[in-house]
């Protein structure tokens, strides 16, 4: 064996037993809290892939869309017609398009309230709530009320939220926070969102 190949092995011995310690300490079952924000591109994409996961166990699932629900969405049209998928959405499109604070507040609480029984109902395994962080922004939703709903959902229901700028309580109360960073976006250089790629 080759001094490389030496060195190779002995690395992958050294991860496995740091793998295996890690596996051996993970002891809780629970749902989860798990947060994908940042400035970058994927976070509703990631969410729906979650979702197709939960989707291909046969897990009842919800999903909550606060903003792009007026755009066609591909994950949602191939997935929609699962008897184990609910979908509810606030269906006014971008919030800098309505630019009416009374109405998108009104539609967001109507929204929220098909959130709320999801997050209370225990045969729901996965809840997804895609851009809830802008009602929290923009003073639609109040974070003591999302908090509570998160709080006191049942004990093996996880929640993915998604968008900019995630409310610190939310951070803080989070299992796992990915943080999706741009690095190059293509509609910066002038080019058209395409179907079947970015919605």
């Amino acid at each position: 064996m080759s001094d490389r190949d030496t060195r190779h092995k002995a690395s992958m011995e050294k991860l496995k037993a740091h793998v295996d310690d890690k596996v051996a300490n993970a002891t809780e079952q629970r749902g989860l809290i798990l947060i994908n924000t940042g400035n970058g591109k994927g976070k509703t994409t990631a969410a729906w892939g979650t979702v197709a996961r939960a989707l291909g166990y046969g897990y009842g699932v919800g999903v909550v869309q606060f903003i792009k629900g007026l755009w066609e969405c591909g994950e949602r049209n191939r997935l929609e017609d699962d008897p184990n998928l609910d979908i509810a959405i606030m269906a006014t499109g971008f919030t800098w398009e309505t630019q009416n604070r009374e109405a998108d507040t009104q539609a967001c609480r109507e929204v929220w309230a098909e959130a709320e029984r999801m997050l209370a109902d225990p045969e729901v395994y996965l809840v997804v709530l895609d851009e809830i962080t802008y009602m929290l922004k923009f003073g639609y939703l109040d974070i003591a009320t999302v908090k509570q709903a998160l709080e006191n959902r049942p004990h093996e229901q996880t929640v993915v939220i998604t968008g900019r700028n995630a409310h610190r309580d939310l951070i803080a109360m989070a299992d796992t926070v990915t943080d999706m960073q741009e690095v190059r976006h293509a509609f910066g250089s002038g080019l058209q969102a395409r179907r079947g790629i970015d919605f």
